[in-house]
């Protein structure tokens, strides 16, 4: 059974495998502002939840009935979308360093809510049998980092290009005290949500594992 991740993310790719998972990744192409506008022009504020869902379901469908490496898709396609949200306000990549910097001064030494939504469409033979989703959500305590420590981590360009500015699996792990919840869910991608999506569309989790490599 394959597995075609509608995302280039790297963090989520590595978290796959790790879970014994090879995933195609498929750029989706989405504008996520764009999308985002649109719909609360629509529909009225996005909160957290239902923010991350939208992104999360628009870059799964953005893939539907493309091909991939010269075939048509056959199998379950993921989309995810995370954001973290501290005092009530929703940040996701800061792209700047500036913006960077901001975010850790106010979060320094303090917790906030990491929210990841996961989009599975059953896409085997070739059209969709049918899609489910779920958002799933971690509290993450960061322990009290110094100037210097903020100054030399923001220059690494890691914290530029991760929801919140900061990563759990890499170098960001020391600066956070603890995780409550899914921990998963803070890399991007909560597995044991996504375990739960795949068990509803019939498929079994054992049945997405590529062990050969």
């Amino acid at each position: 059974m394959r597995l075609y991740l509608a995302s280039t993310s790297p963090a989520r790719r590595q978290l796959l495998r790790q879970a014994g998972i090879e995933p195609l990744l498929v750029a989706p192409g989405v504008d996520e502002e764009a999308a985002v506008a649109e719909h609360e022009a629509a529909h009225g504020p996005l909160d957290p939840e239902r923010l991350v869902q939208l992104l999360a379901q628009r870059k799964a469908e953005a893939i539907v009935g493309r091909d991939v490496d010269g075939a048509p898709i056959d199998g379950l396609i993921l989309g995810g979308d995370s954001a973290f949200l501290v005092d009530g306000v929703l940040h996701g990549k800061p792209h700047r360093p500036e913006v960077a910097r901001e975010r850790w001064t106010g979060q320094n030494g303090r917790s906030g809510v990491l929210w990841s939504g996961h989009w599975v469409i059953d896409h085997r033979g070739g059209s969709v049998q049918a899609a489910v989703g779920r958002a799933a959500s971690a509290v993450v305590e960061f322990a009290e980092l110094d100037d210097d420590e903020i100054d030399a981590y923001i220059a690494t360009g890691e914290p530029l290009a991760v929801a919140g500015a900061f990563t759990v699996d890499s170098l960001g792990g020391p600066f956070i005290r603890s995780v409550s919840g899914d921990p998963s869910t803070v890399v991007g991608l909560s597995l044991s949500t996504m375990r739960d999506l795949v068990r509803e569309l019939g498929v079994a989790w054992i049945d997405l594992w590529d062990l050969g490599g």
